[in-house]
């Protein structure tokens, strides 16, 4: 079986309904309360209907998932039942102990910027064999006012088809609101539900930074132990996602915390409250934001790139104590590593590259090459394998 899991409404339901029409079958919608009344009383019979089953928020009734276990043991034929998400399938107790080994998980991020402009988008495959290859002589045509446009936007659909800014503000509004009350309740009993919508704020604050659980919860009178449960509900309904410290055998005094990221930019800037006006102005707290928001959307955008590749790939930050620091290391199978760097300016220092080359220098020839990505014009090879590119190269593909 397969299933779709990731936030709502990035479009998991409208493509399992596109797959049931195009098989000639309907969709089974647990959001559906009858249906779901239904389901939940006898879930043998809809388990057992003719192939392929297709069923949406499978979450809501997981006693389902042993049902089309008790199918699956008859009959191990693939692609006998699709289901669709909007919880971590981890994060379900029935769940993790029905299907193992039975079961194909596809995460459904929002769209990427290349889907948004119609675009194939190659980046992430070509930093993997060779970042040689997205250096060009080609100049980026993208002003730093179309990429804060391109960051407060996201990539939620909905949103994207909003007119003004405050129609999108409403939308997100309502959309946390619905996972907290629906998806988050559901998942667990909250003592302190009133607080959860500010420590998400506080936690949507750290975007792109290392996480501090501690600072969020006293900003919300919570205890540590509280707020980092609550963090985990958060990151199992795909609001938030830790990125996890990487090569922390590298180096003594390499940092063991994880990043924290809002799962979409446009999310962030909202949850942080500022808009595009306020990010293009050149004070110190507006600068600061832009460049924690453009952290989060360029790995955001990789980790898209990454999770429609053949191969799988390990993600995570790097960063020692001392200051040395890479934005995102991608490692492969074979133990080849690349790793991203972002800087929010247009132009890039030898200082930059510090981390990037730290982790050259360490791994050697397991290190493919490194990039610094930034809202200059032009890309160039700084150092051996060390390269600096323009931002849009994401969904811009090079030109010799």
């Amino acid at each position: 079986m397969v299933a779709l899991q990731g936030p709502r409404a990035v479009g998991k339901s409208t493509l399992v309904r596109e797959l049931a029409e195009a098989a000639g079958a309907d969709v089974v919608d647990l959001d559906d309360l009858p249906t779901r009344a239904a389901v939940n009383a006898d879930p043998t019979l809809f388990a057992a209907a003719p192939a392929p089953v297709f069923i949406d928020e499978f979450q809501h009734v997981p006693e389902i998932l042993d049902a089309i276990k008790a199918q699956l043991n008859r009959d191990l034929r693939p692609g006998r039942f699709i289901l669709t998400g909007s919880t971590r399938y981890d994060s379900l107790p029935l769940a993790a102990q029905s299907l193992t080994g039975r079961l194909h998980l596809l995460t459904v991020w929002p769209f990427s910027q290349g889907e948004i402009d119609g675009r194939r988008e190659v980046f992430a495959e070509q930093l993997m064999e060779d970042p040689l290859t997205l250096v060009s002589t080609q100049r980026s045509q993208t002003p730093r006012a179309q990429y804060i446009d391109r960051v407060v936007a996201g990539g939620f659909p909905i949103p994207l088809s909003r007119a003004t800014a405050t129609a999108r503000g409403r939308w997100y509004d309502d959309y946390v609101q619905l996972v907290i009350d629906r998806d988050v309740v559901e998942l667990s009993r909250i003592q302190q539900r009133q607080q959860l919508p500010p420590l998400f704020a506080r936690l949507a604050g750290q975007t792109g930074q290392v996480l501090n659980v501690t600072s969020a919860a006293s900003g919300v009178n919570m205890k540590t132990s509280t707020a980092e449960n609550y963090l985990k509900l958060l990151e199992a309904v795909f609001l938030l996602y830790r990125l996890p410290a990487w090569g922390t055998t590298l180096r003594r005094r390499a940092v063991l915390s994880p990043k924290l990221h809002v799962l979409d930019s446009g999310l962030a800037a909202h949850l942080l409250g500022v808009s595009a006006a306020k990010l293009a102005r050149l004070d110190a707290t507006s600068l600061s934001e832009f460049g924690h928001l453009l952290e989060t959307f360029c790995v955001g955008e990789i980790r898209k790139q990454l999770s429609w590749q053949q191969e799988r790939f390990e993600v995570g930050h790097w960063r020692t104590h001392d200051d040395q620091e890479v934005d995102l290391v991608i490692e492969r199978r074979d133990g080849t590593v690349a790793g991203v760097e972002v800087k929010a300016g247009t132009s890039v220092a030898g200082s930059d590259f510090r981390g990037l080359r730290a982790l050259r220098d360490t791994l050697g020839d397991a290190f493919i090459g490194g990039v610094v990505l930034c809202l200059g014009e032009r890309s160039y090879t700084y150092d051996d394998r060390l390269h600096v590119l323009p931002v849009d190269r994401l969904w811009t593909p090079a030109i010799a």
